[in-house]
């Protein structure tokens, strides 16, 4: 086990040991500084106040006999850990962590929480367990910093003030009652975030690492005619450079995220060579109005709980067709995420909020991802209708340095051994491809 109770994380989660009752742990501490990537630069030196939202992280404890015998897993439950039912101070998306980012959780997390608003309790939801997909490549700085964990998928679950949590290890090839369950990951860990209030609410202040292309506290970046998306990319009238127009893009001080609990630096890669499509497996349950207080959440988990840099993806979507800014360095720019294991250089990672395996996305959505892919991949001559030829950094899928082929719109599922984007979502991006060209004039 690594030493993370001597971490700032650590120490957070050993005040909520000691104090689980009356007191959870309250704001995660900032995460430690990485090491600079190759190619990063400094941020602007100009800050704004803290942003509200918290994070409160909770060990977890073996299950009582009484708890196994309740779930009729018998050894799975037996060797399970969880947190019992208790009240919590507010949170709106919770997940579960644990020390080795290497290693996977093989079984199954599930979580009850209450309503805030009526205080009725919700049955139990599962959280999404194969998460280790989405990462920092090996061998980069990010992923090495020695502050990077496992994590399940967050869930999304509301404002709520109550939660109950269980995880059970698979009991592989067998039914056998008595059989050894696989052994759960070390160092499990409930993390609540809160993601504080709606940006709309806020004073209006300038936002350190705000995009070169928004005046400075711009809260979205209006959309572009044809025309003017050339000329902002340099290019003469009549010229035919096969950019999409840009599309309104809500910039991270929009969503409200707050810029002192990154990563001061920012990283970045040669160019933009494909875009890998993502959910967030995070549920449906989210009203559009909701997205920003989703992607803060999003945000607060990835940066407080799994120990990167900066939130993973470098644009969002939402069930409405808003497009967000991600990962912060200029959405103009090659912006390194950590969105697609093996394939984070050279690629930008978009996710759609929501959990799109067995629900079809919102066309609206689908249609998102081809106007903004038209113009982001443009701005780099990259044909959305094409195939590109990437180097692996190390997946499941793809050993390191292997040169793969893939669509320049691939979904997640291309790169790693996974179910993202979700089977309903995939099917879509055949469309995506379609439209991204025809905006580009293809």
């Amino acid at each position: 086990m690594r030493a993370f109770i001597a971490s700032a994380i650590g120490v957070t989660c050993a005040s909520a040991l000691l104090l689980p009752l009356a007191a959870p742990a309250g704001a995660a501490p900032d995460t430690p500084a990485h090491s600079t990537a190759t190619g990063s630069v400094p941020a602007e030196a100009s800050e704004p106040a803290a942003l509200p939202g918290s994070t409160q992280s909770l060990p977890l404890s073996p299950l009582s006999t009484a708890a196994a015998r309740a779930t009729g897993e018998s050894a799975a439950a037996a060797a399970g850990q969880g947190l019992s039912e208790r009240d919590v101070h507010a949170f709106s998306l919770v997940g579960v962590v644990w020390d080795d980012v290497n290693a996977e959780l093989h079984g199954t997390a599930q979580v009850r929480t209450r309503s805030a608003a009526t205080g009725r309790w919700s049955g139990w939801q599962d959280l999404e367990t194969h998460n280790a997909e989405h990462s920092a490549d090996p061998g980069t700085p990010e992923r090495e910093s020695g502050a990077v964990r496992g994590s399940t998928a967050p869930l999304w679950v509301g404002a709520s003030d109550g939660v109950e949590a269980r995880v059970n290890p698979e009991v592989p090839g067998t039914r056998d009652a008595s059989a050894t369950p696989v052994p759960l990951p070390a160092g499990l860990h409930l993390e609540l975030v809160d993601p504080g209030k709606d940006p709309r609410e806020l004073p209006a202040t300038g936002a350190a690492g705000a995009d070169r292309a928004a005046p400075q506290g711009a809260t979205a970046l209006p959309a572009l005619s044809r025309s003017a998306t050339d000329a902002a990319a340099g290019y003469a009238p009549g010229a035919k450079p096969y950019i999409g127009p840009r599309p309104r893009i809500i910039t991270r001080k929009g969503w409200g995220a707050d810029e002192k609990i990154r990563e001061r630096a920012f990283a970045y890669t040669k160019t933009v060579k494909a875009a890998f499509v993502h959910h967030s497996a995070t549920g449906n349950n989210y009203s559009c109005s909701q997205s920003a207080s989703v992607l803060r959440g999003i945000y607060r988990y990835h940066v407080k709980s799994n120990g990167w840099r900066d939130i993973g993806y470098n644009f969002a979507v939402d069930k409405c067709g808003n497009i967000y800014e991600g990962r912060a360095g200029g959405v103009t720019k090659a912006v390194m995420g950590a969105h697609t294991l093996g394939f984070n250089t050279n690629t930008m990672g978009v996710v759609v909020l929501g959990t799109y395996s067995s629900s079809n996305p919102p066309s609206a959505a689908v249609n998102a991802v081809a106007k903004l892919t038209a113009w982001k991949l443009g701005l780099f001559k990259a044909n959305p209708k094409g195939k590109v030829t990437l180097v692996s950094g190390g997946s499941n899928k793809y050993k390191k340095g292997r040169k793969v082929t893939l669509n320049v719109i691939s979904g997640h599922r291309d790169g790693f051994a996974t179910e993202c984007p979700g089977a309903r979502l995939y099917k879509k991006l055949g469309t995506a491809r379609t439209s991204s060209a025809e905006l580009q004039g293809r």
